[in-house]
């Protein structure tokens, strides 16, 4: 059986699995109390002579509520009522059908921050203008609350209310494909939220309590109800709401690759015909995963760690995987995508992370300088305008976006933003303490926090103030970084991306503390290279006969970069 409500004919069908109640009632707002049947599988399913608009949620005991978890909407919250939706919407762009994987350059956005859906769309011709080609929205699932980085969401079905409505997001989507913009959703598959959580009250099967992960037991996703729920979701925001990609958060904790796998399965047969792109996040460096019948490509975080390390000199945390040799680890990067691919990391132990990559097309690889996870979970939210060197900013973005990889940026970047972007959420009470405590006790162990006294300066993740914060604001050399932005994506569009399909890597080494050059065989027989220093000594660029595509600072000195591309 499927979740949700169901529209029919003569009213609406609605559904519930709770294997561990024997007894479910349905409440229909300003209406009747309608005992459910209990079917098979734990399943209980009743039908009313109620349409779209109905507010309806389902009582358990005397004194316990909850909402549907797969509710398509919400009046009053995550502990509010659910509302029934008729999910007809007249597309301006019905025969839309995405764009190929190898033309993205794709910006992550957060929804809350630009003032819901409505303030997405109005953002979307200026970077349509630049030479962006896709959007991607940070979750949009319910929350408790008003604000969240939608990390924390509960019901996977519903846009958050302080978003704007089902019909709102649909707009977006359809402005976006105005423009010529494709449009991607993070989804959120690997555990839920902490406020307005329901399903262990009447699915303790949903989890897996002896399999432990930072947000208690792991989804149960090869239980057949819970594979359908998350599957069906992925479906729902592909098919009903026309999102051309999703972006699967974190699936290493989900710990089933045999689920990830048939569900790629299910997602291209249902979505055949059309540009549809699934991007994988994955802490294990899974290149299994990574083929055209399954996943398109992984958000590659070693690009991201070594470049952070050469732009910043930062070697705390997770970055000192990458202190020693980075110029030869960003070689390899750019070689063969993957940096850990079976080394041993310090960061998780001494295990051995990933497997081999270089087989793999430098397509199967989304490269970031920021995104939400790198800027936000920094105490203080420090964007890298404030954290590196200008000239070495700039030659990092050059290999960005001249790059073979997929380019991922975060809002701002090119307008050269200094506003943080810091953690957020709208808690209360005593998870809101519990919030904030534990995201200053998680820095005691740096040396800027380890006084008790500088980590009452972190900001409390709750306070309107930091959600106001974190509004992308253009920087002091907005024109700058605006010009530089629009430059090289206008050589990406004219000379990489048409070239794109089919591009292997020729090989990539080290020529000095910072410095590297890196060749790639195009699609069509063309060689392009990269030769970038991000060190602090002059390095001897090697000759070439053609001039370059593109060039900034002084060849071979610190903060200096040259791409050719020999036809």
């Amino acid at each position: 059986m499927t979740w949700g409500p169901t529209l029919a004919d003569d009213g609406t069908i609605f559904r519930l699995w709770a294997p561990d109640r024997d007894e479910v009632t349905l409440e229909i707002a300003n209406g009747d109390a309608v005992p459910m049947t209990r079917e098979q599988e734990g399943w209980f399913s009743t039908q009313v002579s109620v349409g779209a608009g109905t507010r309806y949620r389902f009582r358990l005991t005397d004194d316990m509520t909850v909402p549907d978890p797969a509710s398509r909407a919400q009046d009053g919250g995550v502990h509010g009522w659910s509302v029934v939706v008729d999910h007809h919407y007249d597309w301006r762009t019905p025969d839309w059908r995405g764009r190929p994987w190898e033309q993205m350059v794709i910006q992550e956005v957060h929804v809350g921050t630009l003032g819901g859906f409505a303030g997405v769309a109005d953002h979307l011709p200026a970077i349509a203008a630049l030479g962006i080609t896709a959007i991607e929205l940070m979750p949009v699932n319910a929350f408790g609350g008003t604000r969240n980085w939608g990390y924390d969401g509960v019901l996977p079905y519903v846009p958050a209310e302080s978003y704007g409505t089902p019909d709102d997001l649909k707009a977006l989507v359809d402005r976006a494909h105005e423009l010529g913009l494709s449009v991607f959703l993070d989804v959120v598959y690997n555990h839920f939220g902490p406020d307005g959580n329901y399903l262990g009250a009447y699915a303790k099967g949903f989890f897996h309590p002896e399999v432990v992960t930072p947000w208690g037991g792991a989804v149960a996703v090869d239980q057949a109800p819970v594979h359908r729920y998350f599957v069906d979701n992925a479906l729902m925001w592909l098919n009903e709401y026309k999102f051309d990609g999703l972006r699967f958060d974190a699936v290493h904790a989900i710990e089933n690759d045999a689920f990830l796998d048939a569900m790629a399965a299910e997602l291209r047969e249902k979505t055949e015909g059309r540009h549809v792109h699934l991007v994988l996040e994955n802490e294990g460096n899974d290149a299994d995963r990574l083929h055209p019948a399954a996943f398109d490509a992984q958000w590659n975080d070693d690009f991201h760690n070594v470049l952070h390390v050469l732009l910043t000199g930062e070697t705390s945390a997770y970055y000192a995987d990458f202190a020693d040799r980075p110029a030869e680890r960003l070689a390899r990067c750019l070689g063969e995508g993957f940096i850990y691919q079976g080394e041993d990391s310090p960061n998780h132990d001494g295990k051995p992370r990933g497997k081999p990559s270089a087989h793999l097309p430098p397509t199967a690889f989304v490269a970031f300088l920021q995104n939400h996870d790198q800027i936000g979970n920094r105490a203080m939210g420090e964007r890298l305008t404030l954290l590196a060197d200008r000239r070495k900013l700039r030659v990092a973005t050059a290999l960005l976006l001249l790059g073979p990889q997929i380019p991922l940026l975060f809002i701002g970047d090119e307008h050269g933003s200094e506003s943080p972007f810091l953690f957020f959420t709208d808690f209360h009470d005593e998870l809101a303490d519990a919030v904030r405590e534990g995201r200053r006790k998680e820095f005691a162990k740096f040396a800027a926090f380890a006084d008790p006294e500088a980590r009452e300066a972190i900001p409390d993740p709750n306070a309107h103030e930091t959600f106001l914060q974190s509004r992308a604001r253009p920087g002091a050399d907005v024109a700058e970084w605006q010009d530089l932005y629009r430059a090289l994506l206008k050589i990406r569009h004219e000379q990489i991306i048409p070239r794109l399909r089919d591009t292997t890597a020729i090989g990539a080494e080290a020529i000095g503390e910072g410095a590297v050059v890196a060749r790639w065989k195009m699609g069509d027989g063309a060689i392009l290279t990269i030769v970038l220093n991000l060190g602090d000594d002059v390095v001897d660029f090697p000759p070439l006969k053609a001039s370059p595509i593109f060039a900034d600072g002084e060849p071979g000195e610190a903060a200096s970069v040259a791409v050719w591309l020999d036809r």
